[in-house]
């Protein structure tokens, strides 16, 4: 068979499949050109979902006569001064987008440098005066018009809008300090806080239900903004990434974001986020995949740690410890919390005991509770859950504080204290006389000594047996797994995203079983005392709004609200 050399047509088209994927990859790509060229203003106009019209309108530097005859050869770009693929600063650098899409559609480019206009045909080459006063205009007609195979292969208008809206809204989030403008529907002011800009791009509902996280480490930052854990959605369609300015959708990444919730939401729901990564250059990979949404980090497990225990930390913050609040401690008689048959953990201020055997919770906590000086020693403003004052179905805590009034999940709020006590252990781990021997495939076995540093934290302390074999030396006491299929899980996550959560989500099960089944129940009564108890050692239990299936622990119900109820405006 004769080799051939294609044509330049040919070469557009085919890099034109990788580039331009849909009309959505027209706009990200004119975008982002717009953002290079230092717009602080992008106008975006689009016409039956794209195939009719693209038009994206920048006030950003414009090009000269020169530039923009060049600006349609293929990988022609100024962004790569240094030409180093590992130090890029820029949201485009390939030089391929406006090739590609000039060989799939009409496109004509108008712009000005700061002197006279100029207007270039992309089908024909031509370039000619305009009466273009300052910036770039890029109109791409009759999308794939010149590939009607591609054609075909478009969705429906609206499916393609909406694509391109969520294009736009991560673009938006990424700069906003840049104003966009899409259809004169959806409009974003330039100058926004990150804040207001992730809270009109999620949603109003968003507003004061996300919470700052900024943390760094050596080069590594990680700041923005993540829900609370019961603020969540049915899909990950509100989670906005970014590296180094540029939106992404990575494995690493997204797994950290799973697992830094794992114990606070279900796995069927998602957090709102808009997270930004900040580290050096010549430390991740952005030219991995033409559409620039996938990057390679030289450490990922750093990487993948460094976001979790942020994210963590930042949920973690108990409610005495906000600043909001100024708390009395409270403290237990150590003589009465002595009993073989109880499990004692201590607690900030004070020791509350969490029972082996649930019918005894009632009856231990009625002596003890007695001993609590708290009843008149402080004013409910004292506290963030305030003083109890009954409770509703004995299921529920009602209690008043200096904003209102405060309903407390009686079963949820202890299940937290349990399982955060039991979280805090070291975890029991079991020696072996005799190493269990797990065949594996030997990519299987690679995958795993990946992360095996990883999972020693979950208490398994493993090495390789051979080229198609793990032998487990150590494993977590009283944990009767299939370990073959637990490997093999481990294994194929790591090969699919290079990390694994396999063996802590099921050591978030186990705690979360045992904090559930050993907790005080719904439908137990409480007396005032045992009310406040517990009132005062959820304030100080970490990630207490929520328990450790994702319900809520507590809902706070203000006097204005009340009074909304009863007409008092």
């Amino acid at each position: 068979m004769t080799i051939k050399i294609l044509s330049d047509s040919l070469i557009n088209q085919i890099a034109a499949g990788e580039v331009v994927e849909r009309p959505a990859s027209v706009v990200k790509e004119l975008v982002e050109n717009a953002l290079d060229a230092g717009a602080d203003q992008i106008v975006v106009d689009v016409v039956d979902g794209g195939r009719t019209l693209i038009s994206v309108i920048d006030n950003g530097g414009g090009m000269g006569h020169e530039d923009l005859a060049k600006c349609i050869m293929r990988h022609a770009t100024s962004k790569l001064a240094d030409g180093d693929l590992l130090n890029i600063n820029f949201m485009g650098f390939r030089g391929e987008a406006l090739p590609s899409i000039a060989s799939v559609s009409d496109m004509t480019i108008d712009t000005n440098r700061g002197g006279n206009g100029l207007q270039l045909n992309c089908s024909t080459g031509e370039i000619r005066p305009s009466a273009w006063e300052s910036g770039t205009r890029v109109r791409a007609e009759n999308l794939f018009g010149k590939t009607p195979a591609r054609l075909k292969f478009l969705r429906s208008d609206r499916a393609e809008m909406m694509s391109i809206v969520e294009v736009v809204k991560r673009l938006a989030l990424a700069r906003p300090d840049v104003g966009f403008i899409l259809n004169n529907k959806w409009r974003y002011l330039g100058g926004q806080s990150i804040y207001d800009r992730t809270v009109s791009i999620i949603g109003d509902d968003a507003d004061g239900r996300m919470i700052e996280i900024l943390n760094t480490s050596g080069e590594l930052k990680l700041s923005g903004f993540v829900s609370e854990p019961t603020f969540r959605r049915a899909s990950s369609i509100d989670q906005y990434l970014f590296v180094n300015g540029r939106p992404v959708k990575d494995k690493v990444l997204v797994g950290a974001l799973r697992a830094a919730y794992m114990d606070v939401m279900s796995a069927r729901e998602f957090p709102a986020v808009a997270l930004y990564l900040e580290l050096p250059s010549g430390e991740v990979d952005v030219n991995v995949s033409p559409a620039k949404t996938e990057v390679h980090f030289l450490e990922p497990s750093r990487i993948r740690a460094f976001i979790i225990k942020t994210i963590r930390d930042s949920l973690a913050v108990p409610l005495c410890a906000a600043g909001k609040f100024e708390t009395e401690s409270l403290k237990v008689d150590q003589a009465v919390i002595r009993d073989d048959n109880l499990f004692c953990v201590p607690n900030v201020g004070h020791d509350l005991l969490f029972i082996n055997e649930p019918g005894k919770y009632h009856n231990y906590v009625q002596n003890v509770a007695a001993r609590y000086v708290a009843e008149n020693s402080a004013p409910a403003a004292d506290y963030p859950l305030g003083r109890a004052i009954g409770q509703i179905g004995n299921k529920y805590i009602l209690s008043r504080n200096v904003g209102g009034l405060v309903i407390v999940d009686q079963h949820a709020a202890h299940e937290r204290i349990v399982y955060e006590k039991l979280r805090a252990r070291q975890i029991n781990r079991q020696p072996l006389l005799t190493p269990i021997v797990i065949k594996l495939k030997s990519e299987e076995v690679a995958a795993v000594m990946e992360i095996a540093d990883e999972l020693v934290a979950c208490g398994l302390k493993i090495d390789e047996f051979g080229d198609d074999a793990i032998a487990i030396y150590e494993k977590p006491a009283d944990w009767d797994l299939d370990w073959t299929k637990v490997l093999r899980d481990v294994a194929s996550e790591v090969r699919s995203s290079g990390h694994s959560s396999k063996l802590s989500e099921k050591l978030h099960l186990k705690l979360a079983n045992h904090a559930c089944h050993h907790s005080v129940r719904a439908g137990q009564t409480l007396d005032l005392n045992q009310m406040n108890a517990l009132l005062r050692d959820i304030e100080n239990t970490e990630r207490a709004g929520q328990c450790n299936h994702g319900r809520p622990v507590y809902k706070m119900i203000t006097i204005a609200e009340i009074d909304k109820w009863f007409e008092r405006l």
